[in-house]
């Protein structure tokens, strides 16, 4: 076993998440709890709803599925961890067990990125093409950009994995996090990690400038698209099916461009918690609130699955209730 081999093996870490700041430990765990929760059930419904519902087997909603699935996958990486240790002492985790931590929420990151710009080039083909929507986006295309979406997160994740376990590190370490976040994991490295940063650096502008060029181009086409329709009722119906992608965009890229993709940033601790509780935490919880309040197919269904389960429920009580009476009166007659 090599020295870096026993530095690993024998190395511990300890989350400092929020423990600076005691007196906030409870009122930031009841919020968070909240948020996970919205955003469990909210993605879980999410893509149960589109499952269910006919008509909302379509392109758009395919994505729109696996996106949700990826922000639950997302959320329960790192939500969990954080949600103990915010209530217990011991905020200690292995290192393969960071390590893990990282992979998944980089996978799932990147994937998001790229379902994001995959969902942009979606709409540009609706609006600007819709005579040829069904035939360009065809299952097998969406399935294939899926899955792309997918190998491609698995790829970034392992090749900054397998670049953080070659380095070392001393036996006991502070992360100022509250997860195991790639630059947070490798400044505590006594070895050298300029190829390390040199990675990250490579994979989040390539990763940012590609999806935002896709999604830049899509929608500049929208735009000059939907200027020229005359029908006001069509413009506005056009505008309204991008609004909720856009504010998906934005909620998701902003803090990521803040915090990786500018060299020699020089961001306080307390500002970089803030702006990676807003993309690991409350982003995942935002997507379905607003493409659910935003999007009338999708409140339509959820209005369905509500009638249903409440004519389900009432013909239920009704059911019990003439079994009630019909029991009262054989008694009455015995």
């Amino acid at each position: 076993m090599s020295l870096s081999d026993r530095n690993r093996s024998g190395a511990t870490f300890m989350l400092l998440g929020f423990s600076d700041s005691p007196q906030l430990q409870v009122p930031l765990f009841l919020i968070f709890l909240a948020i996970y929760t919205v955003a469990v059930v909210g993605n879980l419904g999410m893509i149960v709803i589109i499952r269910i519902n006919p008509k909302l087997h379509t392109p758009m909603y395919f994505f729109l599925s696996h996106l949700s699935f990826v922000d639950f996958c997302y959320s329960c990486t790192v939500a969990p961890k954080t949600l103990m240790n915010l209530v217990v002492k011991d905020r200690t985790i292995s290192f393969s067990g960071c390590a893990v931590q990282f992979f998944s929420f980089c996978t799932f990151g990147v994937a998001e990125s790229l379902l994001l710009a995959v969902m942009a080039y979606d709409r540009f083909v609706a609006i600007c093409n819709p005579l040829l929507y069904t035939v360009a986006m065809s299952q097998k295309l969406c399935a294939m950009l899926v899955v792309g979406s997918y190998a491609w997160g698995v790829a970034c994740s392992l090749m900054l994995t397998c670049s953080a376990l070659k380095l070392s590190f001393h036996g006991f370490n502070t992360i100022n996090h509250f997860f195991c976040e790639f630059s947070s994991l490798i400044s505590l490295s006594f070895s050298d990690t300029f190829i390390n940063q040199l990675l990250l650096f490579i994979f989040a502008t390539f990763n940012e400038i590609s999806t935002l060029l896709i999604i830049l181009t899509s929608y500049v086409s929208i735009v000059v698209t939907i200027l020229k329709m005359r029908s006001a009722s069509g413009r506005h119906k056009a505008f309204s099916t991008c609004a909720s992608h856009l504010t998906a965009i934005t909620n998701f890229h902003v803090p990521i461009l803040f915090l990786y993709c500018v060299p020699n940033s020089r961001n306080s601790r307390h500002t970089v918690k803030v702006a990676s509780v807003f993309y690991t935490v409350i982003n995942p919880m935002l997507n379905p609130l607003i493409y659910s309040l935003r999007n009338k197919e999708v409140k339509d269904a959820i209005r369905k699955v509500m009638y249903k389960k409440s004519h389900f429920i009432q013909l239920i009580s009704n059911d019990v209730f003439s079994r009630h009476e019909q029991l009262e009166q054989t008694l009455k007659c015995s």
